[in-house]
């Protein structure tokens, strides 16, 4: 990459999509991407936002995947975390075509809180790149904390992140908890 002198020399990432090309691009016929990052947002803060947040991003390329496919990963990986009341809400994106965001109930805010966008990369992404005809590839970036926050009934995201944390929550917690392994 060159750089020249508008350029930018440090910026925060707002997305971490950027990998998941990266990955495709490298060797790929049939294959499976994670990536755990932080994502920056230039956003008002409130309940349910941060000006930075973490986020699980996750690619499958194989042949014959459908956007079934793609429900059944996310509701496996948010099952283990314990949320299972999840609905999925068409969308936009300009990478995916079928495109979905996905919700989670929120008991004490008594509202769907979305935790996560999802889709089926659109053909003529993957053209350009020399794959072949008939791959298809589903992928997804879903948050973290917001998950946390609701498994643990929290109702405002910074008292779960932040200089508001309440670090008798941490000590007392267990290092990790999966449901229905």
């Amino acid at each position: 990459m060159q750089l020249n002198d508008e350029s930018p020399v440090h910026v925060v990432s707002n997305v971490t999509e950027i990998y998941q090309f990266l990955s495709i691009y490298r060797e790929m016929i049939m294959a499976k991407y994670y990536s755990i990052d932080r994502v920056f947002r230039n956003e008002n803060l409130d309940a349910t936002h941060l000006a930075e947040f973490h986020q699980v991003e996750g690619l499958v390329a194989d042949f014959g995947l459908s956007l079934g496919h793609l429900k059944t990963v996310i509701r496996t990986f948010f099952s283990k975390l314990g949320l299972t009341q999840l609905r999925f809400k068409p969308a936009y994106n300009p990478y995916t075509e079928p495109s979905m965001e996905i919700f989670s109930y929120h008991p004490g805010l008594k509202k769907w809180v979305e935790i996560g966008n999802s889709g089926l990369f659109r053909p003529e992404m993957l053209r350009p790149m020399g794959l072949p005809e008939g791959l298809s590839v589903i992928a997804w970036g879903l948050s973290l904390e917001r998950p946390t926050m609701i498994r643990y009934g929290y109702k405002n995201i910074r008292d779960l992140i932040g200089p508001k944390i309440d670090l008798n929550m941490i000590y007392k917690a267990p290092l990790c908890r999966m449901y229905k392994c």
